[in-house]
């Protein structure tokens, strides 16, 4: 049974039908209208042609208790999963009522804009890669993360989509004409029909790879039964540790994969600088500001506490100790002298892992623009966002642990509210040569 767009309205909710979005094996989607409210939402519905199916009855009891799963995992809202609202069941079919996602598929904007650089794609893969994480925590495998189910809203958050609910279920009279994507689901998925999270991580890893690459991957069929190649994305230009990321998630054997999505995005950073320790910083200012507790707490490891003495002498050196934040004009006219002396015992303790210097490259890569779609994107690739949400200043990570250029910060999601503060940073460490 197909609701027919433009001349079917509900009965049990006051939703009319306006497109058919999708025909899946086991479901379909449609776009929607809420009558009273006026705003537009997806249905998705078991496909009811199936019901003679025998696993139909299995389908549909799973296809209910991943809706109810799915629906209060998203009270929280999470920014990167499309929102769950409603499941109900209509005429003796079951419909679930998500979101409807403004923007443009990941697939259409590389078919559109060719491969995207590097750090623009891993930002946009992290995210999903996060929020698939917590997913899988509440015990549920999107089975069908490729670039069309990846939503890019104008302000560059990525949102997934579509979940392949219950699917691994899929009825066996539909199995054979209703294949999943082969470029981006593995092998066992399509002969095991694998629900594991591993099926997720090599979704993802492809979805990398056609982001970066700009080419469909080789399917997974003919990799792992036909020995055919997947020409390395490092042929591409793309860099090595993106490569190796791509590499270890598309492994053909899924215990060759990592095991987690939490492992797997740990090959999502880029590697630590050569190591700097043994480079003797002098203690100079222009401003006759002491650094040697901060030299200290770095010394210990005691990171926290080095941001906290961070901003101190910062607000010293800038002479905004009365107003106890930094603000645009002094950042632009900070001393040289004294960033040089803050970002070199940052980055000598962390290894090259930490300080302005670090957070000024990466700011380049992202734009190198004083704003604050930078400062998201810079956000984004040092960890202080996470699904498209600055996190608070008590949520950061004050280990070496933390990604490349998460520190410091000095509490400038606390005093300067985040806005455009590390890029304004940024933008004084490349005047200053640093």
């Amino acid at each position: 049974m197909l609701w027919t767009p433009g001349q079917t309205t509900l009965k049990t909710r006051p939703y009319r039908i306006d497109d058919i979005l999708g025909m899946g094996g086991f479901g379909m989607t449609y776009k929607a209208t809420h009558l009273q409210l006026k705003h537009q939402v997806v249905l998705k519905t078991p496909n009811l042609g199936l019901q003679n199916d025998p696993e139909y009855a299995n389908f549909v009891r799973r296809f209910i208790r991943e809706g109810q799963i799915l629906a209060k995992f998203c009270q929280n809202a999470h920014p990167g999963i499309v929102r769950v609202s409603d499941l109900f069941e209509e005429a003796g079919l079951h419909c679930l009522v998500m979101d409807l996602i403004v923007g443009q598929s990941l697939f259409n904007t590389v078919r559109q804009q060719g491969r995207l650089p590097d750090t623009e794609a891993v930002a946009i893969i992290r995210q999903i890669g996060e929020a698939l994480s917590d997913v899988h925590q509440a015990g549920i495998v999107h089975r069908d993360a490729h670039p069309g189910n990846i939503m890019l809203r104008p302000n560059g958050q990525a949102v997934l989509i579509d979940f392949g609910l219950a699917s691994e279920l899929m009825p066996t009279i539909i199995s054979s004409r209703h294949p999943h994507n082969p470029a981006f689901a593995p092998w066992e998925q399509h002969i095991e029909g694998s629900g594991k999270p591993t099926v997720d991580i090599y979704a993802l890893a492809a979805s990398l790879y056609y982001a970066v690459t700009g080419k469909v991957p080789t399917a997974s069929l003919n990799r792992h039964f036909r020995n055919e190649a997947l020409p390395p994305a490092k042929n591409f230009g793309v860099k090595d540790w993106v490569s190796l990321a791509i590499e270890k998630g598309m492994a053909s054997d899924p215990q060759k994969r990592p095991q987690s999505m939490k492992d797997w995005l740990s090959y999502l950073r880029e590697p630590i600088p050569p190591t700097v320790a043994s480079v003797s910083v002098q203690l100079k200012s222009a401003r006759g500001v002491d650094y040697t507790r901060l030299r200290n707490l770095l010394a210990a490891g005691k990171w926290k506490e080095a941001d906290g003495e961070t901003l101190k002498v910062m607000l010293k050196a800038a002479r905004r100790e009365k107003e106890g934040y930094l603000d645009r004009e002094s950042i632009e006219n900070f001393p040289c002298d004294d960033l040089r002396t803050i970002d070199q015992l940052w980055v000598k303790y962390s290894q090259g892992r930490f300080g302005f210097s670090v957070q000024k490259k990466i700011w380049l890569e992202v734009g190198g623009k004083v704003d604050y779609d930078t400062e998201c994107k810079l956000g984004d690739r040092c960890g202080w966002r996470k699904g498209g949400e600055w996190l608070n200043y008590s949520n950061l990570t004050f280990n070496k642990q933390a990604p490349v250029g998460h520190l410091p910060v000095g509490g400038s999601f606390e005093f300067c509210g985040g806005v455009v503060f590390v890029s304004s940073l940024a933008s004084r460490a490349v005047s200053c040569n640093l």
